[in-house]
């Protein structure tokens, strides 16, 4: 029987073993995966809070695109609904003003016709009523004012030839006053000389 074979002495403890550096190794990867982890952690949790306010921003801008999206459609409604009864209306209005228009225009000729012949007949009128005021103006002037007027201006409302045979009486009037002036002048002048001829004859 063999005797047996002594053991080898058991290794001592030291840290400058294998095991030993690959556990210092594995507790150093540890703490920095926890450390990544943490930092990891800590953005998602940022990008989660970024992620919710940017929700909230969008369901806002949501809610407000929706509401403008509801004012458009509630416009065009309403575009439509106007477009479709106003256009009606707009264009049978249109058309009754043209039909008015054209016979407006037809008419037209006639109405004007008619402002003149009334415009004739005031005008004419008129033309009466300023010679009957005139005429009955000349019937209250006194006759010397009449006469006066007749011969020696051109406003009196008689005719040329009145004019002309009252201005003729007139000027042989003058002319025969004139003259019968002028020998009634003459006979007393030759009647004073001849008195005074006499006067000195008989005193001589």
């Amino acid at each position: 029987m063999a005797a047996a074979r002594p053991r080898d002495p058991q290794p001592s403890s030291n840290v400058d073993s294998p095991a030993a550096v690959s556990t210092v190794k594995l507790e150093a990867a540890l703490k920095k995966v926890s450390a990544q982890a943490a930092q990891y952690e800590h953005q998602m949790k940022d990008v989660e809070s970024q992620l919710a306010e940017s929700l909230s921003n969008f369901r806002a801008i949501d809610s407000l695109l929706q509401e403008a999206f509801s004012g458009l459609r509630r416009n065009a409604q309403r575009a439509d609904h106007a477009l479709g009864k106003q256009v009606s209306h707009i264009t049978l209005e249109l058309d009754s003003s043209m039909i008015s228009l054209k016979r407006l225009a037809d008419e037209l000729p006639t109405i004007q016709a008619q402002v003149d012949d009334i415009r004739t007949a005031y005008d004419s009128g008129r033309n009466k009523a300023q010679s009957l005021l005139t005429d009955l103006t000349w019937l209250n002037t006194e006759f010397y004012e009449r006469w006066r007027l007749i011969i020696f201006t051109s406003s009196s409302p008689v005719s040329w030839r009145w004019k002309l045979l009252m201005r003729l009486l007139f000027a042989i009037s003058f002319v025969m006053f004139t003259w019968l002036t002028w020998i009634t002048a003459w006979g007393g002048y030759r009647a004073h000389r001849g008195g005074q001829m006499w006067g000195e004859r008989l005193m001589s």
